[in-house]
């Protein structure tokens, strides 16, 4: 392969790493100290813990440098936000006050201040807090976390390398502030900025940086030529500085495309390139660039966003090539390992046979020291390793676990008709009036309720046999009386059953489909203190049964009022999964549609007439690049609207998004042909209603009045004002009320007031229409 003297200065690295500890220590400690239960030096000492057990960890496992300043209490970007001072006008009383407390009422609000919006991070199903930034931004460095992180690290006596996001990424991620106008680009602050971003590194280089990571994977979207000569200027002016670290500029999630070039040239000492999926074309774009001679590349050839192991003998050929095109090359995954759980040898529940396949953070670190080791010794020195893997690829190649000929056979047999409804919108919308009989305005919420500690125990208890089925499902059916009843009493005009049997919108189902695997320990981060267990995708999907009939009927059986069934869509199956990497995702999306399309029909058989399939996955599967996406989109609405076309004219099929971009998506939108969609709202102060009108969407709406990522109650009249701004979009007879997202996060006691608020709002607009 390689000689022993061409590669030894191969390395081990990671630019990130799971924050919330194997047991979600984080998680608990923050939500304790939001509850007065932790003190805020309890708080500190976890997470100092949590920091120390990571690295460690890392150190022991091979990883030569490890990464410091990736640990967030909240959000990274959030941290950037504060690192350069740039804190919105409404919060800085609060953060001169108490920094700790000030940061949190960025990220979650309070009653009378709203946080910074939130929205997903590139494709991924991590949310960040964005920056609100206007001409008047004064900003000013605050490296007291970084420069504390990376001075504990090295009091252990490691290697240690600041990760930062790179100032054009975060002026990217950027939005304008309240009150500034639509149009102002947050990316001429750059000159402002990078003067910030000298002093941190300065800082950061005094206490010890060798090396600082500037993650740039805003580059790998579509860029225009301003934003590439903004690129191009943020890394000149950093790489003249004299009193700083050696700089690793780092993308990730896709191809760089015409930033290759721009940060080749530029003066900084490395580059750190994502090497898988479709990133994978940096290979030949290195090469035709010239490679990266006289400089480091960090190689990411270990997926770092999937679960599958890697394929060691394919990487180690990546890197092979590599070797001729950087003056030195080390090995790590794709991206922070942040984005998969982090000890796959904690799943004691899964089938050992599987368990071979998967590679979660620990297992991806020892993956990344393996190619390194190889790399620098030769294949030789990994043989055994080598072995074991093209073994472990082998047993699931072959696995007939993988492969379900029913299910093949029956995706096969999909026609267009089998995607299209039978009549088209106007009619249905004319049937669906006459048959719900729903007041103007109609009022609604997205699906779950509050999840209390009583629910979370009643399944715990049922899992670990302190009570029986029988003593379980009647816990649930005593709290879908309470929340039917509440409904009903508060006013609202479409009912849901609350969800309380459910952990999670994707796992409840996953556990319910054959082809799906669920873990226990296998949480991922999806914003502050909220993780999910993604399931994994790990062959054929079929549905054995019926999966929310029973409850949704038994709900319907108590009120008059329709009840929604409430289901998760495919793409959203997909995106907040572990996916298969062994077929094309549309093929997966049809498999998973198919099920679901059985689970429609059932529901509507049942006497259904109000049935939600949400699909808030759909705009952060997108493709980060333009190039990738009508293919994309082509088959993500096709899937969705297979799942629900078999149903009849009068039922009502409705979808959700929430917390995402909708401009990009607005056309898929209208082909998803759902009679109704509710979308997140409340934070960008209706921005997608106007979207909407912009676009010409034709169909019944409901965009949120009620943020419900924060614990703050909205007043009626703020939700009666985002009412009001959304009469300004869409017609009254084709706007519904209701919240941002499902409540299942939110407590009962602000649940119950901001419904209340919501409704009375509802019923204030209606007398103004019915007035005027």
């Amino acid at each position: 392969m390689t000689t022993k003297s061409a590669a030894a200065a191969a390395r081990a690295t990671v630019y990130g790493y799971p924050r919330q500890g194997r047991d979600r220590e984080l998680k608990k400690a923050i939500e304790g100290y939001w509850k007065g239960r932790v003190t805020a030096d309890a708080l500190r000492s976890t997470a100092a813990e949590l920091r120390r057990t990571n690295w460690k960890q890392l150190a022991e496992g091979g990883v030569h440098e490890v990464p410091t300043g990736d640990f967030s209490y909240y959000d990274h970007v959030l941290d950037t936000t504060v690192m350069v001072g740039a804190i919105p006008a409404r919060h800085r009383e609060a953060v001169a006050a108490d920094a700790l407390d000030g940061y949190f009422a960025m990220a979650r609000g309070t009653q009378d201040v709203a946080p910074l919006e939130m929205t997903k991070w590139f494709d991924t199903n991590y949310h960040y807090l964005v920056p609100e930034l206007g001409p008047d931004t004064v900003f000013t460095a605050d490296s007291a976390k970084q420069v504390a992180e990376l001075e504990e690290a090295l009091a252990l006596g490691l290697t240690a390398r600041p990760v930062l996001v790179g100032p054009v990424t975060y002026l990217l991620l950027a939005k304008p502030a309240p009150g500034v106008a639509a149009d102002f680009d947050p990316l001429t602050l750059l000159d402002r900025l990078l003067p910030v971003y000298a002093e941190v590194l300065a800082d950061l280089r005094a206490a010890g940086a060798a090396w600082v990571q500037l993650d740039e994977p805003a580059l790998v979207q579509d860029r225009t030529p301003a934003d590439l000569n903004a690129a191009a200027r943020a890394y000149r002016d950093l790489g003249a500085l004299t009193d700083r670290p050696k700089l690793l500029v780092a993308s990730y999630f896709d191809r760089l495309g015409d930033a290759l070039p721009v940060l080749a040239k530029a003066p900084v000492e490395g580059l750190a390139l994502d090497f898988t999926g479709p990133a994978a074309a940096n290979l030949d774009a290195l090469a035709a660039v010239g490679g990266l001679p006289g400089k480091r590349l960090v190689a990411g050839v270990v997926d770092g966003r999937n679960i599958w192991v890697n394929d060691l003998e394919k990487s180690l050929a990546v890197l092979g090539t590599l070797l001729g095109l950087a003056d030195r090359v080390d090995v790590s995954a794709s991206c922070s390992l942040l984005h998969v759980p982090l000890d796959a040898a904690a799943e004691k529940d899964v089938d050992p046979q599987i368990l071979r396949w998967l590679s979660f953070a620990k297992q991806k670190t020892i993956e990344i020291t393996t190619l390194a080791e190889g790399l620098s010794r030769g294949t030789h020195a990994i043989a055994g390793e080598l072995a074991a893997n093209r073994a472990a690829l082998a047993s699931r190649a072959n696995s007939p676990l993988t492969r379900n000929p029913a299910v093949r056979a029956r995706t096969e047999a999909v026609t267009d008709t089998d995607s299209r409804r039978s009549r088209p919108y106007a009619e249905r919308a004319a049937a669906q009036r006459a048959h719900l009989g729903l007041p103007l305005l109609p009022t609604t919420t997205i699906g779950s309720f509050p999840q209390t500690d009583e629910l979370r125990t009643a399944r715990a208890d049922l899992r670990a046999g302190r009570i029986d089925a029988a003593g379980y499902e009647e816990r649930i059916r005593t709290e879908i009386r309470e929340v039917v009843s509440y409904q009903e009493k508060t006013g609202v005009d479409v009912l849901v059953h609350g969800e309380p049997e459910r952990n999670d919108m994707v796992q409840y189902f996953a556990e319910r489909l054959d082809g799906y695997l669920a873990t226990r320990h296998g949480w991922v981060q999806s914003y502050g203190t909220r993780y999910v267990r993604p399931p994994v995708l790990a062959g054929d999907i079929s549905r054995p049964e019926p999966m929310t009939v029973r409850w949704t009927s038994y709900a319907q059986s108590l009120t008059a009022k329709p009840v929604k069934g409430m289901l998760t869509g495919p793409v959203t199956m997909l995106a907040w999964s572990f996916v298969r990497d062994d077929q094309p995702l549309g093929e997966t999306a049809r498999q998973v549609a198919l099920a679901l399309r059985d689970e429609v029909g059932d529901l509507e058989a049942a006497g259904t007439s109000v049935i939600q399939v949400d699909e808030p996955a759909l705009r952060e599967t997108l493709p980060l690049r333009a190039a990738d996406r009508p293919a994309y989109l082509a088959w993500a609405t096709e899937a969705f609207r297979l799942a629900t076309s078999g149903v009849r004219p009068d039922t009502q099929v409705h979808t959700h998004m929430c917390y995402v971009e909708f401009g990009d998506i607005v056309r898929a939108i209208d082909d998803l042909d759902a009679d109704v969609i509710s979308l997140e709202a409340a934070r960008s102060h209706m921005q997608v209603a106007r979207e909407l009108a912009a676009h010409g969407y034709p169909r019944e709406a409901g965009p949120g009045v009620w943020d419900i990522h924060s614990p703050r109650v909205p007043s009626a009249e703020e939700a009666t004002d985002l009412l009001r701004t959304g009469l300004e979009a869409i017609p009254a007879e084709r706007l519904w009320v209701n919240p941002d997202c499902g409540l299942k996060t939110r407590a009962w006691p602000e649940t119950r007031a901001s419904l209340e608020n919501l409704v009375a709002a509802a019923r204030t607009v209606r007398e103004e229409l019915s007035g005027a």
